[in-house]
């Protein structure tokens, strides 16, 4: 925790920049989006201290002090790239998890929670091994899980928890319960964390598995898995 308070003191210590750098950064939008897709993928390979700001500026196409001018600093930019990924698993995920929360405070039947966690399940699959910038995503928030940074307190309170939450409250109520138990948290972590097979672990699962890829209808095996767990949940 010291060393998380050490990361977050660093980032509010930095200052926001007064004045736009010269070089003409006033297309701003355009350049700060390179920035931070940049970033995304620099920090996800590196982590935060691996990462330099100069990989991040020459991926991005920008100058140095474009990096301190739209978000203040090294620190800065990796709570942004925090923030864009919460962005987008929300974006996604808001209204299904919204639902769920809103069936649990209504009066679930173990098959209807049962059918709503498969159906989060399967969105998170879709999720964390899409491919592409899904796998950044990944990489990003599990060196963040490794290493326990700056963004570690914001990406548990404001997805890692409310999600095992909102799963084991599904388990809960599958299995005639009220109200999530440890047990049940245990298990949501276990089903969640389970993805990590074809997700950190992908070359060993399609090595095992003999598989060039896991989309397409690998992917649909992955999922057909992921609802045959839920189905044996207290059977």
């Amino acid at each position: 925790m010291v060393r998380r308070d050490q990361e977050t003191a660093r980032v509010t210590a930095d200052p926001a920049p007064s004045s736009e750098p010269a070089g003409g950064y006033r297309k701003g939008g355009e350049a700060r989006r390179r920035i931070l897709e940049a970033a995304l993928q620099v920090f996800a390979a590196a982590g935060f201290k691996g990462a330099t700001t100069r990989q991040i500026a020459e991926l991005a196409g920008v100058n140095l002090p474009a990096l301190k001018y739209y978000f203040g600093g090294k620190a800065g930019l990796y709570l942004a790239c925090a923030e864009e990924i919460l962005g987008r698993y929300q974006t996604r995920m808001l209204d299904m998890v919204a639902g769920a929360r809103a069936a649990l405070d209504a009066d679930l039947s173990p098959d209807q929670a049962r059918a709503r966690l498969k159906t989060v399940m399967e969105t998170l699959a879709d999720m964390m091994l899409g491919g592409g910038e899904a796998e950044v995503w990944s990489a990003f928030m599990l060196r963040e899980v490794g290493e326990q940074g700056a963004a570690f307190d914001l990406l548990y309170e404001r997805l890692w928890a409310p999600g095992v939450e909102v799963a084991a409250g599904l388990i809960a109520r599958a299995l005639g319960e009220t109200a999530a138990r440890p047990a049940d948290r245990i298990q949501a972590l276990l089903l969640i964390s389970s993805l990590s097979a074809f997700g950190a672990a992908r070359p060993v699962a399609l090595k095992l598995l003999d598989w060039p890829d896991a989309r397409g209808e690998r992917m649909s095996d992955i999922k057909a898995a992921l609802v045959a767990q839920v189905d044996r949940l207290g059977r």
